[in-house]
């Protein structure tokens, strides 16, 4: 049972997304105002705004309905797939309305234009009358009332602009789709539906590439190498922020940079061929938690009712008993984040808005040091098992610091470094403090970089592969003592996370498709890595990169071998064709 307050709050974490559809309808009447005013009219009719306003009520109204019948049939909100539908295919869509409660729906209908109509008629202004101003008053109120209809549409003066994330609020899916202005929504979908609807990386025969892709993914035998001295350890899962395999010594003879990551990774199980599956933070988060690879030219964050239709570890281990929760320093709306975390059973979600104003932070957002000691206080009285991911966002630009900076602020490489540092330093402090408590032997943690990074060598161009070569590491007293300071080196990706976590749990994770289990040994070692229309893809002896706009070969580490280039190839555009498919069905 939801309780009232839950209910309540949904019209206020609805404002956002109100105010900006509602700057959104008022751009055309504010272009009359502003002409009028600044014209030096003294009266202006308004009669066509009354026209204007009944042709948004009745429009709306039936979209409104019309939301209601879908989400009960769907599960979504209105939104362009819906529209195409029923204009392209009629009779189906009059067939899959067929259980719709037509007569409730009639009735709400003319209510909602009735009462709408009626507000319409009695608060609605039909005159404006200006006085004497001078035209410097004029011109500045203008400008304020165009900057203000900006920051609506916006969101306001937040880091990242508003997204469907801002009207996240509850566990209670119901409530979030609730918030979610439906018009919005709508026309959000819209304006992004061309790319969800075609297939733009269709390279071979469907046949073809599901043969390859399916390839790839049957190993010899299903096996595992089992690294952990239970089967249900406490989870917690450590994204870092732009942490590429450049910044360490082990993986890319960089010294003194990240000292206690580095003997970490000789401590714990490290897998040191490992490749982020994108280039920025959102794509790095899907293709962690949920397994799914990136799409070159997009990310499945800009749709959150396809995100949300995507497995993720989170829910695998609730449904097993684990107690989930999500912790960031900054604002988890950008890009989406607050919908994929609150679609996907995490049951605590600690962000920006849940620390103190006092707490010193970045542009982006609380310091890593305040979100660990955050994580860790939580944690001591959390019940076990528990599965925990926390996101850093220090080593993110501008790359400010709560003090000095290790190597200056000469360029943004020192600064790059020096944030780096941080977050190394602040990783130690973490893992020590939490060696005193009595959850800490029973605890896997996995640290994995979200994505790779040009600086600090900046020597890598987008379509170079070191550029995605990221570590990921399984450290703790849980693991097997046979197993600590071994080094897994085959080609893998962020994406097998999933698999290789649960396999080691006992968790069965076919619905993890684009996952493959790391400590399998017949698992076949490859990853397969995308940036704005460019693919990579990477195994054990050779790396090729693919430009899909020139269509062209970018980089090959072996261009005499032509036979293992084509072979290389054709994995790639097999992959991405396929995902890009999946993505369009969702």
């Amino acid at each position: 049972m939801v309780p009232l307050s839950e209910t309540m709050a949904t019209f206020y974490h609805a404002l956002s997304l109100d105010l900006s559809m509602t700057a959104y309808l008022a751009i055309i009447p504010l272009a009359g105002y502003t002409y009028w005013f600044l014209s030096g009219r003294k009266v202006v009719e308004l009669k066509w705004i009354s026209t204007y306003n009944i042709v948004l009520i009745v429009l709306f109204s039936i979209i409104s309905v019309i939301n209601f019948n879908i989400y009960r049939e769907w599960g979504s909100k209105v939104n362009a797939k819906a529209v195409g539908f029923a204009i392209s295919t009629p009779t189906e869509a009059l067939a899959s309305s067929a259980s719709s409660p037509i007569g409730l729906s009639l009735a709400l209908l003319v209510l909602i234009i009735a009462l709408s109509l009626f507000m319409q008629r009695w608060v609605v202004s039909r005159k404006l009358t200006f006085g004497n101003n001078p035209v410097w008053l004029r011109a500045v109120v203008s400008i304020l009332l165009v900057a203000l209809t900006f920051l609506l549409i916006r969101g306001g003066l937040r880091g990242s602009p508003i997204t469907q994330s801002m009207a996240y609020f509850s566990k209670e899916q119901l409530l979030n789709q609730a918030a979610v202005n439906t018009e919005w929504n709508l026309l959000r979908s819209s304006l992004s539906e061309r790319m969800a609807r075609t297939n733009p990386y269709v390279y071979l025969d469907p046949k073809n590439a599901d043969r390859l892709v399916k390839e790839l993914y049957t190993p010899e035998k299903d096996s595992t190498i089992q690294i952990l001295k239970t089967s249900k350890p406490n989870v917690v899962l450590v994204i870092i922020e732009s942490f590429t395999a450049d910044l360490t010594q082990t993986l890319g003879n960089e010294t003194g940079i990240t000292p206690h990551f580095d003997t970490l990774m000789h401590k714990g199980i490290l897998f040191d061929r490992i490749y982020a599956s994108g280039n920025r933070t959102d794509k790095g988060i899907i293709a962690s938690l949920a397994g799914f690879p990136t799409l070159a030219s997009g990310s499945v964050v800009k749709w959150p009712e396809k995100m949300q239709k995507l497995p993720a570890i989170s829910q695998s281990l609730y449904k097993n008993g684990y107690q989930t929760s999500f912790y960031y320093g900054g604002e988890s709306e950008f890009d989406n984040y607050k919908a994929f975390i609150l679609s996907h059973d995490y049951q605590r979600l600690i962000d920006k808005n849940n620390f103190k104003e006092t707490e010193l932070q970045s542009t982006w957002g609380k310091y890593d040091e305040t979100v660990f000691a955050r994580q860790l206080t939580d944690m001591n009285s959390e019940k076990q098992p528990f599965f925990s991911t926390l996101l850093t966002l220090t080593n993110h630009e501008p790359y400010s610091l709560p003090g000095k900076a290790k190597f200056g602020n000469s360029d943004n490489a020192a600064k790059f470094k020096s944030t780096a540092y941080y977050t190394d330093s602040c990783i130690n402090a973490y893992l020590n403090n939490a060696k005193k408590e009595s959850w800490y032997p029973n605890t896997l943690f996995i640290f994995v970089a979200d994505h790779g990074h040009v600086l600090p060598k900046q020597a890598h161009e987008i379509y170079s592969p070191e550029r995605y070569h990221i570590p990921l590491l399984f450290y703790g007293d849980v693991i097997k003592d046979e197993f600590k300071g071994r080094k897994f080196s085959n080609v893998g990706s962020q994406i097998d996370i999933a698999a290789t976590l649960l396999a080691q749990l006992k968790i069965p994770s076919k619905e993890f498709v684009w996952s493959k289990n790391l400590l399998n040994p017949y698992t076949k070692p490859f990853a397969y890595f995308s940036w704005d229309n460019g693919m990579g893809f990477i195994d054990n002896q050779q790396c090729v990169t693919f430009d899909n706009v020139g269509k062209m070969i970018l980089d090959n580490s072996n261009p005499k071998d032509k036979v293992k280039t084509a072979q290389l190839l054709d994995h790639a555009k097999a992959y991405l064709q396929k995902v890009y498919q999946q993505f369009i069905e969702l």
